[in-house]
C-alpha cells in the first residue's frame, strides 16, 4: 500500500523564481558565441556551484579574476549584478504555493543556493519567508542536490516520511535523487502541468 501524499517540497530556482545568467550577459557580451564560451569556461556552472556549496562570492570573484584578469569586470558582474539574472517569479508557481498554504498543506523547500544570494532573495521575494516550515539551503549544509544526503537533511530534521512527500524540481537529476530516497517527485516544466498533478494527488481542488 502506497503512503498518502501529505507534504509538498519545492525547489526554488526556476520553479518559484526565475534564474538565468543570459538575462544579464546578453547586455554585457553581445556576441553569442563569445557569451556562451564565457558562461561555460569562465563563470561556468561548476564555478557557480561552489558558491552553492558555501564558498563566499568575494572569494569566488577574487580567485577567478586572478585566473582571467582581462575578464575581471565581467566576472565581478556575476555577483554585483546577480539580480539582473533573476527577472521575477516563475509564472504561476507562487500562486500554487499560496493556494497550498491556504489549504494547510505542510510546505518545505530544498534549494541549491549561496547563503548571500538567498538572503538577498528573501528580501526581494517575501513568500520565501512565510510559506515554508523549513528550507534546506545547500550552502548552509555544504551539500548540493542531487546528493541524496541533502534530502535526508530535510526528512530527518523535520521528522518527515519520504513516501508522504511530493518533491518539485526543474532538474531531472534532482528528481531521480529524490525518488531514490523514496520521495514522490515531479519534473517541473510549467505551472499548468504542476497544478494538474497536484489536483490528481488531491492536494489542490480542480
Amino acid at each position: 500500500m502506497t503512503s498518502p501524499i501529505t507534504t509538498v517540497v519545492f525547489d526554488i530556482g526556476n520553479v518559484l523564481i526565475e534564474w538565468n545568467p543570459e538575462h544579464l550577459y546578453r547586455k554585457l557580451i553581445y556576441d553569442e558565441e563569445e557569451r556562451a564560451d564565457f558562461l561555460q569556461t569562465v563563470c561556468s556552472p561548476e564555478w557557480n556551484l561552489q558558491q552553492d556549496l558555501g564558498r563566499t562570492w568575494n572569494e569566488a570573484v577574487k580567485t577567478l579574476s586572478k585566473e582571467y584578469p582581462e575578464k575581471a569586470d565581467l566576472i565581478a558582474a556575476y555577483s554585483e549584478q546577480w539580480h539582473e539574472m533573476v527577472p521575477g517569479e516563475v509564472p504561476g508557481t507562487a500562486e500554487i504555493l499560496r493556494e497550498l498554504k491556504d489549504t494547510g498543506c505542510p510546505l518545505y523547500a530544498i534549494t541549491n543556493f549561496s547563503n548571500e544570494k538567498f538572503a538577498e532573495s528573501r528580501e526581494r521575494f517575501p513568500f520565501l519567508n512565510d510559506s515554508f516550515r523549513d528550507i534546506v539551503v545547500s550552502a548552509e549544509e555544504n551539500l548540493i542536490k542531487p546528493d541524496p544526503e541533502i534530502y535526508h537533511v530535510l526528512l530527518d530534521r523535520n521528522g518527515l516520511e519520504a513516501g508522504n512527500c511530493f518533491f518539485i524540481d526543474d532538474s531531472e537529476k534532482n528528481i531521480e535523487a529524490a525518488r531514490s530516497v523514496g520521495m514522490n517527485a515531479h519534473h517541473f516544466k510549467d505551472a499548468g502541468l504542476l497544478r494538474a498533478e497536484l489536483v490528481q494527488h488531491g492536494l489542490l481542488d480542480d
